[in-house]
């Protein structure tokens, strides 16, 4: 598949810088949101540059540092559990979006997005499973991935107890029965764990 069609069309317009987008850890019961927003050299591509839940571990780990240093400019947001819990996990994705995009030290000329239709204040196409579909958005996700992925190890130091390290957030069996036995710790997201706190 080619993963410059996206990219390439904008190319031709005579756009000269074109975002990819993705977002990490919508699912989770824990943690924050994290986004990010790259601007690739389109050039020379990174081999292995895939949607970041394809690519193993290790590898990811080191395509991120590659992507991060290669890029023309990348930025990355988060938006915390706390927020999420205050103004849904829709609209945190946005918010934590725009964030990502407003970070980036180039202004792009167009914005991939993974997903659906945010209504950005910036010139965008919206691309379903784009991870996998376009160059820019992969690279995007596995720095994302990445850096959620290290944040939440981090997390697992704090808190040992519900197992971040292994489950990142995400509602193991392990996970949902740790919060059942010890309660919520500060980092889950109450309007995701109502559930489990009979």
């Amino acid at each position: 598949m080619d993963k410059l069609l996206y990219e390439r069309k904008y190319l031709e317009m005579g756009l000269k810088y074109v975002a990819g987008v993705d977002e990490v850890g919508r699912g989770p019961l824990a943690g924050p949101v994290v986004c990010c927003a790259v601007v690739m050299p389109l050039d020379e591509l990174i081999e292995g540059v895939d949607d970041s839940k394809k690519v193993p571990e290790q590898k990811r780990e080191k395509l991120a540092v590659e992507i991060m240093n290669k890029a023309v400019s990348y930025s990355i947001a988060e938006v915390s559990e706390g927020e999420i819990d205050e103004i849904n996990i829709l609209n945190a994705v946005k918010k934590c979006m725009e964030k990502a995009v407003a970070g980036l030290k180039v202004k792009p000329d167009v914005v991939l997005v993974d997903g659906v239709d945010l209504h950005f204040p910036f010139p965008a196409e919206y691309i379903v499973g784009g991870d996998a579909k376009s160059y820019s958005v992969g690279a995007a996700s596995i720095v994302a991935k990445v850096y959620r992925d290290a944040l939440m190890k981090r997390y697992a130091e704090e808190y040992p107890a519900y197992g971040f390290e292994k489950n990142k957030g995400y509602g193991t069996k392990a996970h949902t029965d740790a919060i059942k036995e010890h309660g919520p710790c500060p980092i889950h997201r109450r309007s995701f764990i109502k559930n489990y706190l009979k």
